[in-house]
């Protein structure tokens, strides 16, 4: 099974099992979502029994997109097809064409090499050496990496770009919008009114009513759409952020870390396990490396690559093994830059708000359609009951049309009022604002939906290295010799042999690649932190780097593996004899050690008492938390080895017998403040776990330092554990002891997975972060799979949800409380938002039930609905996060956006909007003193001011739902200027409606005095709101009361594959 997400193969591979189909919440994983998805898109309603899920395909955009990828590889072999066909005629007995370029080769040659993976035609240019001379490349230094050079090569065989697909158009977005069937119905009711009105009252009267209704739909229309469109600028941005990944290179002697986009041809690439190939190319050196291109050719298969078959192709992963290429073509020359240009990276990807709810919005929508049809049935029989009773006064036809036209109107307004795409709109505002943001706070989101989740983390699972430390390595203290050298670099403590052999291990069995200065003859070192410092303690030492490459070639690398947690080489250091150098975890490498070298350079049994001392040793470094690294070798006859390339190839380093040759102490400090950052998520309810492949006592002197234990008591069973220890413990003892766990020593990528799948049967929300390919699986499987950006390596980032693009644990924490700020500003808009539009419901209900005119009329509801679901967005969901938000526990695996302190507030302003607004129709022109006056008069003027008044105690409730457990809703709100700017965009508008566009909006003008009256009625919500919160809600979500009276639901059994009954209430009551 691949690890790495994404990989176009990986739906096709999973089973059942994986897939978790019929199991509990916690079965499921990041990747098996597909099934559930077939049976809910089935279904009225789309459940969201957790917030775990990372996100959701749109299945039939998945589907598109396999296809189209099908259909690119297949263009993209027809592509390269015609290229083979061009150059048929060239037989391999003829030289190889010229170019006339700058290059002795051209792009045509470059494309055929490329494309036909023939070693013959290879030959004809000279194999990989004349290849290299064509392309005017050092096999060894790489190439020129001046500006003009690097020009001269892209214009030549172009660059490692690609066109994209451009992003969708502003009209997309009108168009869109122009779909949704709300609107529709919305347009058709605006052409019903304007053609009935007209009817009754004449074209310079009647066309008012359609006309604004339209225009009024369209304007909403146009502002979402726009507000959609920048949004998608927005993410267009961070998908940009994403793709842009970086590899190294080689050039004037030099390794360097570049952008992908900028490698061009002839550049000398380095690859490590877990890379991407960057260009297609010829490899150079390889050590057991093996090739993924099932990305590429869509087939599983694993290809070892040696002189044999060196040809690498774009897009493809490092399965195994390293090696270096010679880069010979790249971007649209390629068949990955083919396979990228003719496909779309868009995965369909939905928000957590929007999964939360979008099946909820197709009821309330069709309940919203229900309500008003019910309300003109009540409507059309009223009338058909006056028409009766006054037979003969009027006209039926007459009647007729203006009972239609009210009854239209009547219509509109309740389905304005339930108009549904709201709530997804705020999640979309609420994470497009945020994004940017958090960047700046050096965290990357790279799924959206993840963001939403990471509000629930009730465990972070750390690892130590570069997390929680520095990353700064550096030797302190050294074992060598069967004793602690003092200094470390003192190298006169060692023997000549000793000193040799040690030296030897150091410069050959690395991963780094060092570049020797000319100049000062000093070396820069490019690898990982724990390499670096070995090898400039070597230097210290006395390590000539070069003369020791040179004087032993290597025949032979065993790569860093991390369940052996060792890596070897083997190089030949005579004709009959080879040195296998080991290095890795102390406890792996000592117990294959049988000897060691002694101050006389003579072999000496390692014995038990020298075995323990050695022990001893280790324990102390790591008590001072030392990370402690082992040396060894052994001496092995080559006529024992392999002899050919082929057994070379599966020849497995001995790794018995061994002579320790030292025991390095290695000092990672920890990061400045990361033992604030870690009480903060103490604080906040958020458990921190170091779980960490190095010694026990290296992870509890670190743990205690970052404040992950608190003391030296709490550094005993079961906060402290091995690995080992873990998995030999029983099913039931595991799942009783995983809750205490606080460090876990000596852990393997399986170890790692086993913890966290552990802790989310739990019932625990669970952030993985990882920084290398073995991390891929827990990554997947934690509900947050979070990478380091800098340390990290490819596989681990595509596995992950989120990238620390730091490496700073700090910054962890910063997502926390960003995911949670966020979670808080939906909950702030529902608050706003649902006491607006229940209360708008009630009162034209009740009212079109009633004798009289309804007091809210269609465009008159569309502004509302303006100011709710696109300004209201706006100006709650950009709130920026609050420290408070880290003072309080995590929000509920199940917890509802709309918890029992919301449903308060929003109860309370609903009751008393739905009762003063109702008086004021009912009893308004006694109240207003407008009894004298005419009676149409008297109705616009109390129809003005009922409208007037409820859009005031929007703009008034909008201060409310700022803050909704807070007794201060005015805290630092004039840092918002995003807030106040629309709070007073929305009143200057709103005098306009009232003074200006009567005909438009069916308003009169209001007096002074009546303006007072409608700014009381607002204002009254703030201490009305104040007094609210003072009344006590119970901590049981007011859901549980109706799901704990359901027979189905108390009888269920826990795993039952039909839960969903509660699921079923939960978000009915909730929505």
């Amino acid at each position: 099974m691949s690890f790495f997400k994404g990989s176009p193969e990986d739906a096709d591979h999973w089973d059942n099992e994986k897939l978790g189909i019929g199991g509990s919440d916690s079965d499921y994983n990041s990747n098996s979502i597909r099934t559930p998805l077939l049976r809910w898109r089935q279904s009225a309603l789309l459940l969201n029994a957790s917030h775990r899920f990372r996100y959701a395909l749109d299945l039939r955009r998945e589907e598109d997109r396999k296809q189209n990828l099908r259909l690119a590889r297949a263009h993209a072999q027809a592509i390269l097809a015609a290229y083979l066909f061009k150059a048929v005629g060239v037989q391999a007995s003829e030289p190889p064409p010229s170019s006339s370029g700058d290059f002795s080769i051209g792009l045509d040659q470059l494309a055929l090499i490329s494309s036909d993976h023939n070693v013959s035609i290879l030959q004809q240019y000279g194999g990989l050496k004349g290849l290299s001379d064509l392309l005017e490349t050092n096999l060894d230094k790489g190439i020129q990496g001046d500006a003009a050079g690097l020009t001269k090569r892209r214009n030549a065989f172009g660059s490692n770009t690609y066109p994209r697909k451009k992003g969708r158009s502003f009209l997309m977005f009108l168009w869109e919008a122009w779909q949704d069937l709300t609107v529709i119905i919305l347009i058709a009711a605006a052409v019903a009114s304007l053609a009935l009105g007209i009817k009754t009252e004449g074209i310079k009267q009647g066309w008012y009513d359609g006309e604004s209704i339209a225009f009024a739909v369209i304007l909403i229309i146009v502002v979402r759409a726009i507000i959609n469109y920048i949004q998608s600028l927005q993410f267009q941005s961070l998908q940009e952020v994403k793709q842009n990944s970086c590899g190294e290179v080689i050039r004037e002697g030099r390794r360097m870390e570049v952008s992908v986009c900028d490698v061009v041809v002839g550049d000398i690439v380095l690859l490590n396990i877990d890379d991407q190939v960057p260009a297609d190319g010829v490899l150079i050196s390889g050590n057991s490396l093996a090739i993924d291109e099932s990305s590429v050719t869509g087939e599983s298969r694993i290809a070892h690559k040696d002189s044999q078959d060196p040809f690498l192709m774009s897009g493809c992963k490092v399965a195994d093994g390293n090696g270096t290429m010679l880069v010979t073509s790249v971007g649209i020359n390629t068949k990955w830059g083919l396979l990228m240009a003719s496909t779309s990276e868009d995965i369909g990807e939905e928000l957590l708000g929007q999964v939360h709810s979008k099946g909820v919005l197709i009821f309330i929508g069709k309940a919203g359609l229900s309500i008003a049809v019910i309300v003109s049935v009540v409507i059309l029989v009223r009338h058909f009951i006056h028409h009766r009773r006054a037979a003969g006064k009027e006209k039926v036809g007459d009647a007729l049309d203006v009972t239609i036209k009210n009854i239209v109107t009547i219509a509109v307004s309740i389905i304005v009022v339930t108009m549904p795409e709201r709530r997804t709109l705020v999640s979309t505002i609420a994470l497009a604002h945020s994004v940017p943001k958090i960047m700046a706070d050096k965290v990357l989101v790279r799924r959206l939906s993840a963001f939403e989740t990471v509000a629930s983390t009730t465990i972070i699972c750390s690892d130590k290295t570069g997390t929680l430390t520095l990353n700064q390595m550096a030797v302190v203290e050294a074992y060598v010799g069967g004793k602690k050298i003092d200094p470390c670099n003192n190298k006169s403590e060692l023997s000549p042999k000793l000193f040799s052999l040690l030296l030897e291990g150091i410069a050959l069995n690395t991963k780094a690649r060092v570049h020797v200065l000319e100049d000062t003859g000093d070396i820069e070192v490019f690898g990982s932190p724990t390499e670096k410092a070995i090898l400039y303690w070597g230097k210290k030492l006395g390590m000539k780097f070069e003369t020791i490459k040179s004087e032993s070639p290597v025949i032979r690398v065993f790569p860093f593996n991390s369940e052996t947690k060792r890596g070897g080489i083997a190089v030949q250091v005579s004709e009959s004899q080879v040195h296998v150098h080991w290095k890795g975890a102390t406890e792996t490498v000592l117990a294959s050690c049988a000897w060691y070298i002694d101050a006389t350079d003579q072999l000496v049994a390692l014995d038990e008492d020298k075995r323990l001392d050695a022990k001893k040793a280790i324990e102390d470094m790591a008590a001072r938390g030392l990370r402690c690294i082992a040396n060894a070798y052994r001496l092995y006859d080559i006529e024992k080895g392999p002899c050919n390339e082929e057994q070379l190839a599966q020849w497995a380093l001995p790794e018995d017998d061994l002579v320790l040759l030292a025991i390095v102490g290695i000092k990672d400090p920890c990061q400045p403040g990361v033992k604030d950052a870690v009480q903060l998520c103490q604080n906040a309810g958020v458990k921190v776990r170091m779980v960490t492949g190095d010694n026990l006592q290296t992870a509890k002197a670190i743990a205690l330092e970052c404040g992950i234990l608190g003391s030296d008591a709490e550094a005993t069973k079961p906060n402290l554990i091995e690995a080992g220890e873990f998995l030999a413990l029983s099913d039931i003892e595991r799942e009783e002891t995983v809750d205490g766990i606080s460090v876990m020593g000596r852990c393997s990528p399986n170890d790692k997975l086993v913890l966290v799948q552990g802790l989310r049967k739990r019932g625990h929300v669970v952030a993985v972060i990882g920084d290398g390919i073995n991390d891929a699986p827990a990554l997947n499987e934690a509900d947050i799979g979070l990478a380091m950006g800098i340390s990290g390596t490819r596989a681990a980032k595509e596995s992950s949800d989120i990238i620390i693009l730091d490496d700073n644990f700090a910054s962890v924490v910063k997502a926390v409380r960003w995911g949670r700020s966020v979670h808080e500003n939906i909950q702030k808009f529902i608050q706003f938002e649902r006491s607006a539009n229940i209360a708008a419901l009630i009162i034209n209900v009740i009212a079109a039930i009633s004798p009289g005119d309804v007091p809210l009329n269609a465009v008159q509801l569309l502004w509302v609905n303006l100011i709710v679901d696109t300004l209201g967005p706006l100006a709650l969901a950009t709130e920026s996060p609050k420290d408070y938000l880290m003072h309080r526990p995590p929000v509920g695996r199940r917890e509802s956006f709309t918890k029992n302190i919301i449903w308060r507030n929003l109860l309370i302003q609903t009751l008393y909007q739905v009762s003063v607004l109702l008086v004021l129709n009912f009893r308004g022109r006694s109240l207003l003193n407008l009894e004298n006056d005419k009676s149409n008069h008297a109705n616009e003027v109390k129809n003005t001011l009922i409208f007037n008044s409820f859009v005031l105690c929007q703009i008034f409730n909008e201060f409310n739902a700022r803050r909704p457990d807070e007794l201060n809703v005015f805290k630092g709100v004039t840092k918002n200027c995003l807030f106040m700017g629309i709070v007073g965009l929305t009143v200057v508008l709103q005098a306009i409606i009232i003074e200006f566009l009567g005909k438009f909006t069916s308003t009169v003008r209001l007096t002074w005095s009546q303006w007072l009256i409608s700014m009381v009625i607002g204002f009254i919500s703030w201490p009305l709101d104040f007094l609210g919160k003072l009344i006590p809600v119970p901590a049981t979500p007011f859901n549980k009361f109706f799901t704990s009276f359901h027979p189905r639901c108390l009888s269920k059994k826990k795993g039952d594959s039909q839960d969903s009954i509660e699921e079923l209430f939960q978000v009915v009551v909730d929505r």
